[in-house]
């Protein structure tokens, strides 16, 4: 199976998918089908985990990567393939031209994580940092390969990358042929039109659910308008589905083949991570977690057994840190607070006692002396909690009261 540059644009089928499955034996792990006994009790019915962050790479790119540039013509593969991104894709595109021999460049923003970037090159390929957003680094490229001849990859909008993605769809009907609902995260769509390809060809009646983050969610209104529109300046901690505009080859198979696309918000998305860390034992970045985010977001809406692809395991140790403390303040497990006491000897102490009581661990604590607004005698004092849960919350914020100090913040 191949695709010619100019047939960008032709209809992806099931034989399609078969035939990338093929290609991507022996290069492409079978990921594993994880039960998740939290989750099937919160829905009601079996929920699965379908594990692409366990993916080479960490993530399901490696599978339309691989499919796209191999189908290259042997003069396209000469002269090299080019693309850009912030990470996952990079990452695929990466091993999947040092597997086939190719020489590839790929744009990444300035700012894409070390890691990210890190972990690119040691797959093989050319880094060049250029741009502060992903759209500075997109246009980058596709210079790059009007000026050189590269093919440009890219990272959802083509026949042969859906193909690969819809690879994940085979394997899930192989692991759960019981499935009824397949949930999974859409940022441009190529994962989620592949999937639906797969699975609405060998099983329609099974439903299939795109998930995108509230702040880039273009696929709501783009299937309202009948046309891929764009959303301006998303914003999402989720950098995989961080997407402006829907992909024109997938918007038209997710338009006809996907039952429905929701949205959930930076507060889910971080509760939903914080699940799949501790329940699950298992490290996904935010985009992976977007379906089990709709699951505890809305869990009767889904008939079972359910899967929830998690797409991607690529996060930064600093954004983790970052998540994980927002989803244990959206579970009320995590308390900042700030407040105003005397500046005398064993003031801290006194205080520190009044959270011990109510069996509050402090996990920082830091002190200003030296504000304009702060009188003579005053200091202020922020103290970053682990708390058990809101009524937790609300019984240290009621000790606090009780003991005579003024809650600012």
């Amino acid at each position: 199976m191949s695709y010619s540059t100019a047939d960008s644009f032709r209809p992806v089928t099931l034989d399609d998918v078969r035939g990338a499955q093929k290609m991507l034996s022996g290069v492409a792990r079978v990921t594993a089908m994880e039960g998740s006994r939290h989750l099937s009790q919160t829905v009601g019915a079996p929920v699965h985990l379908k594990c692409e962050n366990l993916q080479r790479t960490g993530s399901f790119k490696l599978r339309g990567a691989y499919v796209r540039i191999a189908g290259l013509l042997p003069e396209e593969r000469a002269a090299g393939v080019v693309a850009a991104s912030a990470g996952n894709h990079a990452q695929g595109v990466a091993l999947a031209s040092a597997l086939l021999g190719v020489r590839s460049t790929v744009f990444m923003p300035k700012g894409a994580p070390l890691p990210k970037v890190s972990a690119t090159r040691d797959y093989g390929a050319e880094v060049r940092l250029h741009g502060q957003v992903v759209d500075e680094t997109l246009a980058a490229a596709q210079e790059y390969a009007a000026e050189t001849g590269a093919v440009f990859i890219h990272p959802f909008d083509h026949p042969d990358i859906i193909a690969g993605q819809g690879t994940v769809g085979l394997e899930i009907l192989e692991q759960c042929p019981e499935v009824r609902t397949i949930l999974v995260g859409i940022g441009g769509g190529g994962l989620a039109a592949g999937i639906a390809v797969a699975v609405k060809a060998l099983r329609p009646q099974v439903r299939v659910v795109g998930v995108q983050a509230a702040g880039a969610a273009a696929y709501p209104p783009s299937l309202a308008a009948g046309r891929p529109v764009s959303v301006e300046n998303p914003a999402t901690m989720a950098d995989g589905i961080k997407v402006g505009r829907p992909g024109d080859v997938p918007f038209g198979i997710i338009g006809e083949l996907v039952d429905e696309v929701r949205t959930v918000s930076e507060d889910e998305l971080s509760a939903a991570l914080l699940l799949c860390l501790e329940r699950a034992k298992l490290v996904v970045e935010p985009a992976g977690a977007s379906p089990v985010a709709a699951l505890m977001s809305a869990p009767g809406a889904f008939e079972g057994p359910v899967v929830a692809v998690l797409s991607g395991g690529n996060v930064d140790p600093v954004l983790m840190e970052r998540v994980l403390r927002h989803g244990m303040a959206a579970q009320g497990r995590y308390l900042a607070v700030r407040l105003r006491l005397t500046d005398r000897p064993g003031a801290l102490a006194t205080l520190l006692g009044v959270l011990s009581v109510v069996d509050a661990n402090v996990l920082d604590v830091s002190h200003v002396r030296t504000d304009p607004r702060l009188g003579l005698t005053e200091a202020e004092v922020e103290l970053h909690l682990e708390t058990k849960g809101p009524a937790h919350c609300a019984e240290v914020g009621q000790a606090l009261r009780e003991a005579g100090y003024t809650v600012i913040g």
